[in-house]
C-alpha cells in the first residue's frame, strides 16, 4: 500500500484536522496514526474503511488505485441508485434500509411507503 501514509496525511492537512483530532475521532491512538501516516504500519481492513469514511474517499483512492479522490461508481451502480424503486418487494428483501442510523423493521418501510403515497394523492388534489 504504498502512498497510503501520505494520502492520509495529505487529507488530514487538507481538512485541517490535528493528528489527536483524527485519532479520536476514528478510535485509534494518535501513536498509531502517526505510524500509519508515516507507512511504519498499515492499517487493517476495518481501519482503512475508516478512513475511506471519514474523508469521504474510497479505499482504492487511499491505496493508490484511484488517481482522484471521488469515488468512483459503476456506471451500473450508480443507474441504480438513480431509479430505486423502494415498493419493489426484492429491494425490501436485499436491501437495509436506515433512517438515522437505524435499520427500518419491514414494517415501518412498508408504512413509509404508504405514508409517501398518500402524501402524493392529497398533493394531487
Amino acid at each position: 500500500m504504498k502512498h497510503l501514509g501520505s494520502r492520509i496525511s495529505l487529507l488530514r492537512e487538507k481538512y485541517g484536522f490535528t493528528q489527536e483530532d483524527v485519532a479520536s475521532r476514528l478510535g485509534i491512538s494518535r501513536s498509531s496514526l502517526s505510524h500509519y501516516e508515516t507507512d511504519r504500519r498499515e492499517p487493517d481492513y476495518d481501519t482503512l474503511k475508516k478512513f475511506a469514511d471519514f474523508y469521504r474517499v474510497s479505499v482504492d483512492y487511499l491505496m493508490g488505485r484511484l488517481p482522484g479522490e471521488q469515488q468512483q461508481v459503476a456506471q451500473h451502480v450508480g443507474s441504480f441508485e438513480r431509479s430505486l424503486e423502494l415498493s419493489d418487494e426484492r429491494i425490501l428483501q436485499e436491501f437495509t434500509l436506515t433512517v438515522d442510523g437505524r435499520e427500518l423493521t419491514r414494517e415501518e418501510a412498508t408504512r413509509f411507503i404508504a405514508m409517501i403515497r398518500k402524501e402524493r394523492q392529497r398533493n394531487q388534489r
